[in-house]
């Protein structure tokens, strides 16, 4: 009898364990890396000197964002990440270190008043595609104000 149990039990124990090995992994539970450091620095490029990364990619501001917390959502997010880092960021090639800080809770780079972004439309260093888009979204100067022209 107890050989019979155990053998009506057997595939329903294979079963259930086949089902908790093969769950498949919870999509957007995986949070973007924080990278160790950053730099920021002033580049050139057609519209006249900006803010960039050390890659030379260029860093916008969203015009709801001065003087306060960002305000870009999740869905903001996709199109418009951060610049973030795990320490302050570095300042070179122009860009003024006093004007760099950092959001405590997000460790996002502030550039003056301004929390700082990429553009996902950016393919190669020096793209300016995202200047300007919506009337809200700005590349910096080295003096911490939006370049408001395209």
């Amino acid at each position: 009898m107890r050989a019979r149990m155990g053998i009506l039990l057997l595939p329903a124990l294979l079963a259930g364990l086949a089902a908790c090995g093969s769950e498949a992994p919870q999509q957007g539970a995986r949070q973007q890396e924080v990278p160790a450091n950053v730099q920021v620095k002033i580049v050139q490029s057609e519209l006249g000197p900006i803010l960039a990364d050390q890659t030379g990619r260029t860093l916008y501001a969203f015009t709801k964002d001065e003087n306060k917390p960002a305000e870009c959502d999740a869905d903001c997010i996709a199109v418009w990440p951060a610049l973030t880092s795990q320490s302050k960021a570095d300042v070179a090639d122009g860009a003024d270190g006093e004007l760099v800080s950092q959001e405590d809770e997000s460790s996002q780079v502030v550039y003056g008043k301004w929390p700082v972004y990429y553009y996902v439309g950016d393919q190669v260093a020096g793209d300016v595609n995202g200047q300007g888009v919506d009337e809200e979204w700005f590349a910096i100067a080295a003096d911490g104000k939006l370049v408001k022209k395209s």
